[in-house]
């Protein structure tokens, strides 16, 4: 399976980090659980799973706070992702963006999940991915979203809203706590549960 997180200029760092260290040490726990068990690794084993950073071009970005990122793929070199994720920052740039925004509709028309994190959801609204279903963002955030995109039924005081192929989450530790959430769909329980044991990380299940 190949994971896409996009990034961008201002991405916030661990909007991108946070998910990207969940779903790597998923692929490394699924690959310690068969090995403990003494089981074959199946084709479409989570050990198998691919994460991609990916960005408009294979420049450094630079995260907000001023952390440079080292994007792996940029978009034309990106392969067909089955799980797209977007997470936040300052989202103006992107938003506006015709590359990046072409992008993120492309990748979510083949990808058979889509997500985002805190911000990222402007960008997905943006891309025309979300419509008129309910979906999250950062508290801060809530008021902004609603006046830009008033189709969409924006919810507050939820760390999470799972809408099945889309998946929005509000900010930095629902981000992952939503990744984890993703694992646990994708891989089962018993490998979300390891993965976040193995980062040291208290999971909350609810979303609410």
């Amino acid at each position: 399976m190949q994971i896409a997180i996009l990034a961008f200029d201002d991405v916030e760092a661990l909007d991108l980090a946070g998910p990207y260290e969940v779903f790597t040490t998923a692929a490394r726990m699924a690959q310690r659980l068969a090995t403990e068990a003494g089981q074959p690794l199946a084709a479409d084993s989570p050990a198998h799973w691919q994460v991609l950073c990916v960005a408009e071009t294979l420049r450094p970005v630079r995260a907000r706070a001023g952390m440079t990122l080292l994007p792996s793929h940029d978009f034309s070199q990106c392969p067909r992702p089955d799980l797209l994720l977007v997470p936040g920052g300052v989202v103006d740039a992107p938003s506006r963006s015709p590359a990046t925004l072409a992008w993120v509709q492309q990748a979510h028309e083949h990808a058979k999940l889509t997500a985002s994190v805190c911000t990222g959801a402007f960008i997905l609204a943006a891309a025309g991915v979300l419509h008129d279903q309910p979906v999250t963002t950062h508290w801060e955030d809530v008021a902004d979203l609603r006046q830009q995109h008033p189709s969409l039924k924006v919810q507050e005081g939820v760390r999470w809203v799972d809408q099945g192929r889309l998946i929005t989450s509000a900010g930095i530790s629902a981000g992952i706590d939503m990744s984890l959430h993703l694992v646990q769909r994708l891989g089962g329980q018993a490998l979300a549960e390891r993965t976040a044991r193995q980062m040291d990380y208290r999971w909350l299940k609810n979303p609410a």
